[in-house]
């Protein structure tokens, strides 16, 4: 067995449903102590964070990522328990086997197998994990990345453990994510009986036009690294259930996953424009779930590219598609930020699964990575 695959089953059968721990960060600790990491415990509200570092020089390079799991669902829909990792035809089971438990086995092995072959090797490596990314995410990396701020402690690299591949291993890295913003609109009317239209004010009617109109904007035309600003209404809610009430107010629930053609200023600001200008009487509360961050080509990416078709053969595809990641906390610290692990195809879903044979690579492609910057 290898140890990546050893390590990946233990921390599997560990249930660290968000944002519980569950002894996966002093696992990996125990592994830590012996190479000379110096251990930080940066926990907040009942979220477990480790900061780990070996070395004082620059540059820093940080491996990132997650110990907390999604829950697994109805049990009896599972082919084997979550929480028992199984091997079944060349596949490793268990709730945390993509996303991303591996990747934290193979982080482990590769600094292992690293540090062993370059003992003096230049700079620093950290590493950065928390219980609290599947979650609300506001204890985890985010109270992590505060500490480091106010001591003026930067990250010059960073690679974020997160499942990227699609259709084979390797084939896909993230070296940036869109912006999340979320918004809660409430627009007012005056409620009433339908057979009485010259007493209301049917804040359904009066939205319409001005959603459709949000609906159809072209926010920007995106760039070379991302598609264009995408807006989604995801619910609508008004009324009292009757057929004969016209409601009072109406709320809808939009979303923006926005690139770096655009900010969350600029958006807010057409926003209003647009719900001033149809005359709504309205009140709006912001959400931003995270700006987006770009890493352009240059040394990390490279060196992540290279690390990949050096063990694969296979030369990634670049892209910001997808959801958040911790890396959009990471990147206010740390210009380069890349996201790598394996596919990416059952994460989240009943008998989530990794193969087995993809652990050696991808353990080797980290430990590439950390030759090629700080070897």
């Amino acid at each position: 067995m290898s140890a990546t695959l050893e390590l990946a089953q233990a921390l599997i059968a560990r249930p660290s449903v968000t944002p519980e721990d569950a002894g996966c960060l002093g696992l990996i600790a125990e592994r830590l102590v012996p190479l000379g990491f110096v251990l930080e415990r940066i926990d907040a509200n009942g979220v477990s964070n480790l900061w780990a570092r070996r070395g004082a020089a620059r540059p820093l390079v940080c491996l990132a990522g997650h110990t907390d799991v999604v829950p697994p669902g109805p049990l009896d829909k599972w082919k084997s328990d979550p929480f028992v990792p199984t091997i079944c035809d060349g596949r490793l089971y268990g709730r945390g086997a993509a996303d991303m438990k591996s990747s934290l086995a193979a982080f482990v092995v590769a600094v292992e197998r690293f540090v062993a072959a370059s003992p003096t090797h230049k700079g620093s490596i950290a590493l950065l994990l928390t219980s609290d990314e599947e979650g609300d995410a506001t204890d985890g990396t985010v109270s992590v990345v505060e500490t480091l701020k106010t001591r003026g402690e930067a990250i010059d690299c960073c690679i974020v453990g997160e499942p990227t591949s699609f259709n084979r291993f390797g084939d896909m890295i993230k070296n940036g994510r869109r912006g999340s913003l979320s918004a809660k609109l409430t627009v007012k009317g005056i409620q009433g009986h339908v057979a009485y239209p010259e007493r209301v004010r049917n804040p359904v009617h009066q939205a319409a036009p001005a959603l459709a109109e949000l609906a159809a904007t072209r926010w920007d035309a995106g760039n070379e690294y991302f598609p264009p600003t995408s807006f989604q209404i995801s619910n609508i809610r008004g009324g009292t259930g009757a057929t004969n009430v016209v409601p009072g107010e109406l709320e809808v629930l939009f979303n923006f996953r926005f690139s770096t053609a655009s900010t969350m200023e600029g958006l807010q600001s057409r926003v209003h424009e647009i719900l001033d200008r149809h005359g709504l009487e309205y009140a709006i509360q912001w959400t931003l779930g995270g700006r987006p961050f770009l890493t352009p080509r240059g040394a990390l990416v490279d060196a992540v590219v290279d690390a990949i078709h050096a063990v694969t053969g296979v030369t990634p595809e670049l892209s910001t598609s997808g959801g958040t990641s911790d890396g959009r906390f990471i990147a206010d610290i740390c210009p380069e930020v890349v996201e790598f692990g394996p596919l990416n195809a059952t994460i989240h879903k009943i008998d989530e699964c990794v193969d087995v044979a993809d652990l050696e690579p991808l353990t080797a492609a980290y430990q590439g990575i950390l030759q090629r910057l700080l070897g």
